[in-house]
């Protein structure tokens, strides 16, 4: 079997450059707001209690470390597929590049089709269609049938056709609407510590569950769970090809929409304790709703609802931006077929790759139970995350590699993979002793593997070529 090809960088058009600073930004920081923090504060509450604000400071120090090494990264090589191109770079081992790259697209994936299902079942709810249209099985393979309701169907096809569009249109109608949906989470999140910090001060900030005593293994095993509300920031080394004087602007960009979520993160952390108690928040499906209720009743129960519908869409927005850049550039790498890295003529983005993952994702979103696939692959990014910072180090220590204008320390990303290994081995150790959740991860993490190594046999891809670089404007 021959090897994959690319077409020439000159066959096709360029991606088109209309991110400034500030698009950035708000890209960056609407994909980490996201909707994990929206039930992320009361699972974390639950096993922290009112400490709950030093888990988010210690997986803050854990994202910010290996943030800088992005932005390090960022600044020397600022292309699509970033991560999967460094570790290429790096390591000049494809296989690592390839799983590297496959593994970061897969966790942008589970991450829209689990939104994408939370986004149509309030919609469909709101609409009053669930439960109205009848129920249908969807064929998933030849032993597979799922029950779905009709109406959450037609709301999951809509809303992936309209996000599909949305993406098509290019990179700069994709920020406005990443920026109105970034304006109502935030808002919605800004909300919440003005109506909420006058509860400030008035409990003991340090106090935990019953028969659990802070220290270190309590405050680490906290930091895994939160840790997951700051992944996103790796997403926005995907679209440096699209962004104005990419050197410059992509690290000081990561950097900024670290510290922003970093902050209000916090912010939240301390209101959520003051005002409602931190058993009450982990019962709660929606933790940040109880917080309005105490202080805020006069605000009807329906808003955050809508305000929890647009940061799952744009979850699913930025994700599918990021999924399908990513697949773009490993095909410009030659590590995806040729097809993938076609860019259409008048809109200037990657459409095959676009509509590849079209059909994926609505797969996925009617497959349903992908928590465990969510899990698996978060698992994976932190290896990921390791093995990026050891691909920074090997190329500050190799002579001849440029330099970029954003330079980091190479104690930052050492620590950095210390962090990431430590975290994985907590989970795999919370998973362990858990026999709620037992080893189905680890499993679909060893299929996931398998399902990669065929693919990398069956298509043969060649190496990024070492000389390749990469032109900026």
């Amino acid at each position: 079997m021959t090897s994959t090809a690319t077409q020439p960088a000159a066959a096709q058009p360029s991606l088109a450059r209309n991110m400034g600073f500030w698009a950035l930004v708000i890209y960056g920081v609407g994909d980490m707001v996201g909707s994990g923090i929206y039930a992320t504060v009361g699972k974390a509450a639950g096993q922290m209690g009112n400490a709950v604000w030093l888990a988010f400071f210690v997986s803050m120090i854990a994202a910010m470390l290996t943030g800088l090494s992005y932005a390090s990264i960022a600044s020397r090589y600022p292309r699509a597929a970033g991560a999967a191109y460094v570790t290429q770079r790096a390591y000049r081992f494809t296989f690592l590049s390839y799983v590297v790259g496959l593994t970061v697209a897969a966790s942008g994936l589970t991450s829209m089709a689990t939104s994408t299902n939370a986004f149509s079942n309030v919609l469909a709810e709101l609409l009053g269609i669930s439960g109205k249209l009848g129920r249908i099985l969807v064929p998933l393979g030849p032993y597979k049938l799922v029950d779905h309701d009709v109406g959450v169907v037609i709301v999951i096809v809509g809303f992936l056709l309209f996000m599909t569009l949305v993406n098509f249109r290019g990179i700069r109608e994709s920020m406005w609407t990443n920026l109105l949906c970034t304006a109502i989470e935030v808002g919605g999140l800004l909300f919440i510590v003005i109506v909420g910090m006058r509860y400030w001060g008035q409990v003991s900030y340090l106090e935990t569950p019953p028969q659990r005593t802070l220290g270190p293994v309590m405050l680490f095993s906290g930091a895994v769970l939160t840790f997951f509300a700051f992944v996103g920031f790796e997403d926005m080394l995907n679209v440096a090809e699209e962004v104005k004087n990419p050197q410059r602007t992509m690290p000081w960009g990561i950097v900024t929409a670290l510290t922003i979520v970093a902050g209000l993160y916090m912010a939240i952390a301390i209101t959520a304790v003051s005002v409602v108690p931190y058993a009450t928040l982990a019962r709660a499906a929606a933790p940040l709703a109880e917080i309005t209720a105490v202080a805020s009743p006069w605000l009807p129960a329906w808003v955050y609802k809508f305000i929890t519908m647009f940061a799952v869409a744009n979850t699913v927005l930025i994700n599918y931006i990021m999924g399908s850049r990513l697949l773009y550039g490993m095909s410009r790498h030659g590590l995806l077929p040729a097809a993938l890295g076609r860019v259409h003529r008048s809109r200037r983005t990657p459409h095959v790759a676009i509509l590849t993952l079209l059909c994926i994702v609505i797969v996925l979103s009617l497959a349903g139970g992908v928590g465990e696939l969510a899990t698996t692959t978060g698992l994976l990014l932190l290896g990921c995350f390791a093995v990026v910072n050891g691909a920074l180090i090997v190329l500050k220590l190799r002579p001849g590699e440029p330099h970029g204008a954003f330079e980091v320390p190479i104690v930052v990303p050492a620590v950095g993979i210390i962090v990431n290994v430590a975290l994985i081995g907590s989970r795999i150790i919370a998973l362990y002793h858990d026999p709620s959740v037992g080893v189905r991860p680890l499993v679909i993490a060893a299929v996931l593997g398998v399902i990669i190594t065929i693919l990398f046999v069956t298509m043969r891809p060649r190496a990024i070529p070492e000389a390749d670089e990469l032109e900026v404007g």
